[in-house]
């Protein structure tokens, strides 16, 4: 490769179109505006604007709001804890690895929906009351961390 031999990358570079400079531009007389009519002159209206008639963003109703102080929490089932060994501790970084979350956001709850079969030690963020037990009537321990 030779410095005479380098160019921008392709659609890199555009030349400043020069409107309104002459019919052989192209682009000469009205500039592309067409003919007369509000688009055509300066001051046409902003991008909504529906010539008084109320704008679609103001007809359709406000519902609710946002709250700012919400947490998003991951919800895991604790039948789905059987995929570790027997005696292994879960973790969120473990729950990942597992590929059973992706993204843990605010915190992981662990829910009682089904039954788990091995003795495991959970340290998560949060247990309902009836994961607790299952996991407890099998010997494990759940650890909020």
């Amino acid at each position: 490769m030779n410095l005479s031999e380098l160019k921008p990358a392709e659609g890199s570079k555009h030349e400043r179109f020069r409107k309104g400079r002459g019919h052989g531009s192209g682009s000469g007389k009205t500039a592309g505006k067409g003919h007369k009519g509000q688009k055509a002159r300066s001051g046409a209206p902003r991008i909504g604007f529906e010539g008084g008639q109320m704008p679609l963003y103001r007809r359709i109703p406000k519902r609710g709001f946002t709250n700012r102080n919400t947490k998003e929490i991951i919800a895991v089932n604790v039948d789905v804890l059987n995929r570790f060994d027997d005696g292994a501790t879960v973790t969120v970084d473990s729950l990942i690895e597992a590929g059973i979350i992706k993204n843990p956001k605010d915190g992981v709850k662990i829910l009682g929906n089904g039954e788990l079969t091995k003795k495991l030690d959970v340290k998560v963020n949060a247990f309902s009351a009836s994961a607790v037990e299952k996991i407890q009537a099998l010997g494990g321990n759940a650890e909020v961390i």
